[in-house]
């Protein structure tokens, strides 16, 4: 400069040192974050086998241990409340699990009747993609996919999965066990903690409260969706509509894509045996349904528990299905949830992004001022528009 003084050069450009407080550059942060996240993505997933169940029974402790507190304020032993939670969370992973199977038998029993109609179905989906210039291979996919034996060894594949989830007992009640027990704990580690990193115990309490908030909620919307879903194709005469209900309860853990998965097999079922009329219905009755529990009173039930921006919600349930299966679907939210405690909310410096991830509260209330300015705007320039016309 003409003074003689020098002016460090703007950040960004040649020669620019990092900003104060950083040690390194802002491109090789991100790079950085970035490999260690496909790293620890890689890693997750070579041991989803087990760390499935472990995360299940996580999320399940959490919901049922203020069951446990409560119990002990009525004056319950401590080891006898701790014992009842995991007994009546346990017994009810295996009476699930044994509905499922029961009903899975009765559809394999009753899959053979349709499997003329399920060919024929087919072959005229297959001669209809065809007519419309379809490759052959794709054709041949399709049709292949109407074949009984097809259909049984993918519900197969998709009940040997819940067995893995929920239906690796010896894992999942040993870790009740043991989570139930150190859950005792928690809260005074959570208090010790608030000492030294208040933020974090904040966050984690929170997120305690959120997920359980949600998957409870989940859970109680969920059995009741399955339930009408059942009884309106039983009235439809779907064949079995028992099996449809508890896919449909399974679905409703998976925002945005369960419904889809929920409603295909009882709309294909309710087409062979009443037409499109029965189709169509089906397609009605799961549309009210999902529409009131899912899209009015899950969301005024949750409030802001989860604060998860729809992208977020929907890349979040294909990201952990990818990595741990199925039970990654299930567990999208609670997962992701996880994950922005620990990155995110335990990090005062990192609260700013909060609103880009979907935590919209603050942000719903300024675009509702902003709003309001533009009305008034509008209706001052609508009545200068009168007044000059008048004069």
């Amino acid at each position: 400069m003409a003074d003689g003084s020098t002016r460090p050069p703007p950040e960004g450009e040649p020669g620019s040192a990092p900003r104060p407080g950083s040690r390194f550059p802002r491109a090789t942060v991100i790079l950085l974050g970035l490999a260690s996240a496909v790293v620890i993505s890689a890693g997750i997933s070579g041991i989803r086998d087990i760390l499935a169940p472990v995360l299940l029974t996580l999320v399940l402790t959490i919901c049922a241990s203020p069951v446990g507190a409560a119990l002990e304020k009525r004056g319950v032993p401590r080891a006898i409340a701790t014992g009842s939670v995991i007994l009546v969370v346990f017994g009810l992973l295996a009476g699930f699990t044994y509905t499922l199977v029961i009903a899975f038998a009765q559809f394999a029993t009753m899959l053979p009747d349709y499997a003329d109609q399920l060919t024929a179905a087919g072959a005229a989906i297959s001669s209809w993609l065809q007519s419309i210039g379809i490759d052959a291979a794709q054709v041949q996919s399709v049709r292949q996919s109407f074949d009984p034996s097809s259909i049984l060894a993918f519900f197969g594949g998709l009940l040997g999965s819940v067995f893995g989830i929920t239906g690796a007992l010896v894992i999942v009640l040993t870790m009740l066990i043991l989570m139930s027990a150190d859950a005792v704990y928690v809260p005074t580690i959570l208090r010790q903690l608030g000492r030294r990193r208040p933020s974090l115990a904040t966050a984690l309490h929170d997120y305690a409260s959120g997920v359980r908030k949600y998957m409870v909620v989940t859970t109680l919307l969920g059995v009741v969706q399955g339930l009408l879903n059942t009884l309106a194709l039983f009235i439809l005469g779907v064949p079995a509509a028992l099996l449809w209900g508890l896919l449909a309860f399974l679905c409703s853990f998976i925002p945005n894509v369960g419904y889809f998965f929920a409603i295909i097999p009882p709309i294909i079922f309710g087409f062979l045996v009443g037409g499109w009329p029965t189709a169509l219905a089906v397609v009605v009755v799961y549309g009210i349904i999902n529409a009131v529990v899912q899209s009015v009173v899950q969301p005024r039930v949750v409030g802001n528990a989860v604060s998860l921006s729809q992208t977020l919600t929907f890349f979040s349930v294909l990201f952990w299905a990818v990595l741990i299966g199925p039970i990654g679907a299930i567990l999208a939210i609670p997962l992701t949830l996880l994950v922005r405690t620990i990155l995110i909310d335990s990090d005062p410096d990192a609260q700013w992004i909060r609103p880009a991830i979907g935590d919209t509260s603050e942000t719903r209330t300024i675009m509702r001022g902003d709003d309001a300015v533009a009305k008034s705007e509008r209706m001052a320039a609508r009545q200068a528009k009168k007044a000059r016309k008048a004069g």
